[in-house]
């Protein structure tokens, strides 16, 4: 990876999570100064208050109400702490499904936490999430199919590895993608991500669970995912990084 030269100020990074940084208060004043617009998603509602109370500094930083599917299976009571918070954001996230090999075993307690959290952002209109599909595209797509209507709702998939009829599905159903460089490091995640219409494209970090330079990603670092995009897809850096931002401003547009 070699230094970016694309401005950074203005990009998009729509999931990061700056409370897992050693410097929680550091990061987000760090994504802040960069004007990097950044979605802080969390794992457990119990993160997001603090979480919240950081970002509503800030212009270019939300944090969103998660409940993250890998800690399902010890966090599956504290749906009725997310739920208690649900109407003081717009923005939802971590959340969805992972049938990995370690928490395949969580699956039904996933399964009713994800319906549970489609069915209230439903109710309550206008929410956007960020939501995790490992291993589960199919099912991720239906839920959101039954349980989030049009109009009710935007989803945004989050580092997505499903098929290429799952991406033109998901299409179909209003989804939005966000785009990290590591997926771009993959050869495999190519044919994927050539899928995606450049009119849902978003990116994202995912830091501090990916690296740049041997470091954990900070949301300035999602300037490389926007250089490695607009290689694939032939575009100047500039000028996708301008449609990233279109992107978002329509996202954010309400239902």
């Amino acid at each position: 990876m070699v230094e970016s030269n694309i401005a950074k100020k203005g990009l998009v990074d729509f999931h990061c999570h700056l409370d897992l940084y050693p410097d929680h208060e550091k990061a987000v004043l760090q994504a802040e100064l960069a004007g990097i617009f950044t979605l802080s998603v969390t794992t457990t509602p119990r993160a997001w208050p603090r979480n919240n109370e950081l970002a509503k500094k800030t212009k270019h930083v939300r944090a969103a109400l998660g409940l993250h599917p890998q800690l399902v299976a010890e966090h599956e009571a504290e749906i009725a702490i997310w739920d208690s918070l649900l109407a003081e954001t717009r923005y939802i996230g971590e959340v969805g499904l992972d049938a990995g090999p370690r928490f395949y075993k969580s699956m039904d307690a996933q399964k009713r936490v994800f319906r549970h959290v489609l069915k209230r952002c439903a109710e309550a209109g206008d929410k956007i999430l960020s939501i995790h599909s490992i291993r589960t595209s199919k099912l991720v797509l239906d839920y959101v199919e039954e349980f989030l209507p049009a109009g009710k709702g935007k989803v945004v998939l989050h580092w997505f590895s499903g098929t290429k009829k799952e991406v033109q599905r998901a299409v179909k159903l209003g989804c939005y993608f966000s785009v990290n460089s590591t997926m771009l490091a993959s050869e495999r995640n190519l044919p994927i991500i050539m899928e995606i219409p450049m009119e849902r494209m978003l990116t994202e970090t995912d830091g501090p669970f990916t690296e740049s330079f041997g470091r954990p990603s900070v949301p300035s670092d999602v300037a490389y995912a926007i250089d490695s995009i607009s290689r694939l897809r032939k575009k100047q850096p500039t000028e996708l990084a301008s449609i990233v931002r279109t992107n978002l401003k329509e996202l954010l547009t309400e239902t």
